[in-house]
């Protein structure tokens, strides 16, 4: 994991790689959201549900290769693996005080 991360991205990436499922969820505001290309879950809820079924439940790790930080925006390209997809996907985040507000993941 790149150390440049934001805290809230870096414990996000942290909970993920350790499949702690409360530890993922801390991270994102009560209203977070996760956009999975073009699919929206919004509330903790919500990622929960699509987590078990398609990110921590197929025990993603997430090897960050390179990440940029602007702002609240933090963007990084990461090599997913696991037991569901692999390979290099995008993710971009937006914090606001100190929690995740918006996990997008794209091609």
């Amino acid at each position: 994991m790149a150390s440049t991360l934001p805290e809230p991205v870096a414990r996000l990436v942290a909970a993920a790689n350790s499949g702690d499922t409360q530890g993922f969820l801390d991270t994102f505001a009560p209203d977070g959201t996760v956009n999975d290309s073009g699919r929206v879950f919004t509330g903790r809820d919500e990622i929960q549900n699509w987590s078990d079924a398609e990110f921590l439940g197929v025990h993603v790790t997430l090897d960050v290769t390179a990440d940029i930080t602007t702002g609240a925006y933090t963007t990084f390209t990461a090599i997913v693996g696991g037991e569901g997809f692999t390979g290099k996907r995008h993710f971009s985040f937006t914090v606001e005080d100190d929690l995740v507000q918006e996990m997008t993941i794209s091609a």
